[in-house]
């Protein structure tokens, strides 16, 4: 494998894994023994999911009062932990080829609603910055100040949307105000927040605070922490709010475990092709990876429940990445194609993704 590094790019070429990256933009072109065959999994990992904190003190409800999210996976709380700048860095640091440059491309934070809990945040950020890593986080309430300052490093950042829609479309604002483009909206779909998602779609046409974002991304539920509080949405309700966004002439997304339930849904529109190939399945454990705030592997960060841990800290991550238990989880998520008509990898976990 050849790795080319540039101050504006990092581009690797082999046989069977290829791929052009932009340090600057975040713009990613992978592909594998031809530009039109896409590798099954990377030699490396290519995106870490880092979480950094485990405590939130929450999102400011309707009476103003701020507590912690209804439906928060992770549980968090205003009691928890943080991780230090120096176990951020060994884990980045462990992140490398086998000449020693960095491998990772993008890190996506795991924080707290107003990325104020770890006061090292913005270390972190920077000194992924100079390594040619893009860093990227969600939230949910920022003042003017951390919003100026993330807006100044980072690659993109999603916005939780809760029950308050204003402190959502007042943070997306702060932040494209501050020149920021790729913004998008977090919008969790479930029974109890259908209606919140037809609001944001609607609100996207209307509400001024949102005229430069860039999509909105809908989430699928994930029944673990506080989110076995809600319910998943059925397929005929998942397809009406897809139509309806795609009617409303509206950019939406989908997070990888939502991705089987869109391409269901749209299987037999005209453009289905178009979306067949946009859509990004699970990537956990062929292209990304979750770390926990104790500097722990796991496929993702929603299989912290039934997956054993394996320690990042302990030398290059290479030897993680290639272990019996991570192939393992690999070939069951990579077996899951050949069990749905759509040919899709779909949560190897989770029954209702």
């Amino acid at each position: 494998m050849k790795v080319i590094d540039t101050p504006k790019h990092r581009l690797v070429r082999s046989e069977s894994y290829n791929y052009n990256f932009d340090k600057s933009t975040g713009y990613f072109q992978r592909w594998g023994k031809t530009i039109d065959d896409d590798p099954s999994f990377a030699p490396y990992p290519e995106i870490l999911d880092i979480e950094i904190t485990t405590i939130c003190a929450g999102v400011p409800q309707l009476d103003g009062i701020r507590r912690p999210c209804s439906f928060c996976y992770k549980a968090n709380s205003t009691k928890g932990k943080n991780m230090s700048f120096d176990t951020f860095k060994q884990i980045v640091d462990n992140m490398t080829f086998t000449d020693g440059r960095p491998c990772l491309l993008q890190v996506a934070f795991g924080g707290d609603s107003q990325a104020t809990s770890n006061p090292d945040l913005l270390q972190m950020m920077h000194y992924l910055r100079n390594k040619g890593i893009i860093p990227n986080i969600t939230v949910a309430d920022l003042d003017d100040n951390m919003a100026k300052q993330l807006a100044a490093v980072v690659g993109g950042i999603a916005v939780s949307r809760y029950v308050d829609k204003n402190v959502c479309y007042d943070t997306v604002k702060r932040l494209v105000d501050n020149g920021l483009k790729q913004v998008n909206i977090h919008q969790l779909v479930s029974e109890q927040t259908e209606y919140q998602v037809y609001e944001t779609i609607n609100d996207r046409l209307t509400d001024s605070r949102l005229s430069k974002l860039n999509a909105i991304v809908l989430l699928s539920l994930k029944q673990v922490g506080r989110g076995i509080t809600h319910r998943p949405l059925d397929h005929e309700k998942f397809q009406a709010i897809v139509n309806y966004a795609l009617s409303k002439g509206v950019g939406i997304g989908f997070d990888s475990c939502s991705a089987f339930k869109f391409l269901k849904a749209v299987r037999t529109h005209k453009d289905f092709e178009k979306f067949n190939t946009l859509a990004e399945p699970c990537e956990a454990t062929c292209f990304s990876s979750y770390i926990d705030v104790e500097g722990n592997y796991y496929p993702c960060s929603f299989a912290e429940q039934v997956e054993k841990p394996i320690s990042a800290l302990d030398g290059n991550f290479i030897h993680v990445w290639n272990s019996e238990q991570v192939k393992n989880f690999r070939n069951r998520l990579m077996d899951t194609t050949t069990k749905n008509d759509l040919k899709c990898r779909t949560c190897p976990l989770f029954d209702n993704v």
